[in-house]
């Protein structure tokens, strides 16, 4: 008897320690982190490896704040298309979401200027920053500590590029600058823009100082990755859920109800392009989703080669497997911080 009770006591003692597991960790992550206060979280990788969900997990383990880094969940309506399950962030504070129209074409410059004054109001009321997305240029432009320091319009250069096609101011701001996407010359009033700016950066050196890297020393950047064959299927599955979900639905009362002109939501691409195209008849049903779904297989890839290339130019990234459980991952992420904190300090 006495045997017996001892052991239903010890078995109900252990289901104690495994109910309160994941508070007892939270609170041992929490109190690690009290001395690493200073360094700046990233979490990013390719789409569909589940960034936002460790993020998540991250910022409630530690206090944190998140800060998007999705160039297209900015936009308010565009919810399903783009994965904007706010319901995800459980409580948890998030920034840069929904703060702009659908329709409107946001700028890297409105993005590094938002995205400072986040993170300096969330630094002042002393809670630890997280940045998480997969927009590789957002992420690597705020890492590398780029500035943009606002340019004011140059009407005689404008008259004089005036009439000039898109190619030949393409090939223009091509002796200029290097072109590492698009987002400059999708548009001849982009093109001119940009073409301006690097006018004016001739002639002000002290400015196009600041457009060159200053790095973060407090930047801990996490990649999520996933194996090809399981992102391949995370796609296509997460497509079909979103179809379900009513994506096309939310593509026609984006265009009927709010008025939104269907070029505009072509130009954001993927889930919006493909889509805008079914619903005003430009492809058909399995079109669609075929198109699609190979465009977001493609897209994933360039993602990849995006972060692959930030490497190379100098931003390590440390690479955590999407198969770690959340506490795991979390605080292997801790652990590298903790690092990062003592190194600053011997520093």
């Amino acid at each position: 008897m006495g045997c017996a009770f001892i052991f239903i006591h010890l078995l109900s003692f252990i289901s104690y320690l495994l109910t309160y597991n994941s508070y007892l960790l939270s609170l041992i992550f929490y109190l690690e982190t009290m001395s690493n206060r200073d360094v700046f979280f990233v979490v990013t990788g390719p789409t569909a490896t589940g960034k936002t969900a460790r993020a998540v997990h991250l910022a409630k383990a530690i206090g944190g704040e998140i800060i998007s880094a999705d160039s297209r969940q900015i936009y308010r309506g565009m919810d399903i298309g783009t994965g904007k399950d706010l319901a995800e962030y459980d409580g948890v504070p998030y920034h840069l979401i929904d703060i702009r129209p659908a329709g409107y074409r946001y700028s890297l410059y409105e993005f590094l200027e938002d995205f400072e004054r986040v993170y300096d109001d969330i630094r002042r009321r002393g809670k630890p920053v997280i940045m998480c997305g997969g927009t590789g240029m957002y992420v690597e432009t705020v890492v590398k500590g780029i500035k943009l320091p606002p340019v004011p319009r140059n009407e005689a250069l404008r008259a004089e590029l005036a009439g000039k096609s898109l190619e030949e101011l393409t090939a223009l701001l091509k002796t200029m600058k290097t072109l590492r996407n698009n987002s400059d010359i999708d548009t001849v009033a982009r093109a001119t823009r940009a073409i301006e700016i690097c006018r004016y950066y001739e002639l002000h050196p002290e400015l196009k100082a600041l457009t060159e890297p200053h790095p973060m020393k407090n930047a801990l950047v996490i990649g999520v990755e996933v194996d090809r064959d399981t992102r391949r299927e995370r796609i296509s599955r997460r497509l079909r859920a979103r179809l379900d979900e009513g994506m096309v639905d939310e593509v026609r009362r984006l265009i009927d109800d709010d008025g939104i002109d269907p070029e505009d939501l072509i130009y954001y691409g993927l889930e919006y392009k493909f889509v805008t195209q079914y619903v005003i008849g430009q492809l058909t049903e399995e079109e669609m989703f075929r198109q699609l779904e190979i465009a977001i297989h493609q897209f994933a890839k360039r993602q990849m080669t995006w972060f692959r290339g930030m490497e190379k130019r100098g931003t390590p990234i440390h690479w955590l497997s999407s198969t770690l459980s959340p506490d795991e991952f979390t605080e292997r992420v801790l652990a590298l911080a903790n690092a990062m904190s003592n190194n600053m300090n011997n520093g």
